[in-house]
């Protein structure tokens, strides 16, 4: 039996925000939604269960998903963290430290692999 998480969905999109949840709740994983990274700052803040946060990186309010990305290492060092971009030209070296890139459009198998791989065994 694979290992369930709490994960955190930061999209500003509905669609494709609503598409990861149904695939990530279908496999058993606990979902928690934001539609920005404000927002997932204050679920975060607000929550010590989240195993995995999984990212866009263009959104709007005051900081985009890589600036979330490293505020949260910086909270909590060991969560797991997934960024995901249709920028094709997006710099390796801006991303925080293990974390995994997955290019939009992105396969729901992709994300529950690499959801997979960071879930300690």
């Amino acid at each position: 039996m694979a290992q369930k998480a709490v994960v955190l969905v930061v999209e500003d999109e509905p669609l494709i925000r609503f598409t990861t949840l149904d695939a990530l709740e279908e496999v058993g994983h606990q979902v928690l939604e934001a539609g920005s990274a404000d927002e997932a700052m204050v679920l975060f803040r607000n929550r010590s269960d989240i195993d995995i946060v999984f990212t866009d990186v263009n959104m709007a309010g005051s900081m985009d998903g890589i600036q979330l990305a490293q505020r949260i290492r910086a909270i909590r060092p060991s969560i797991g963290i997934i960024i995901t971009s249709g920028v094709v030209s997006l710099d390796p070296m801006l991303l925080p430290a293990n974390t995994v890139f997955l290019p939009k459009p992105y396969q729901h198998d992709m994300l529950l692999s690499s959801i997979h791989d960071m879930m300690p065994s």
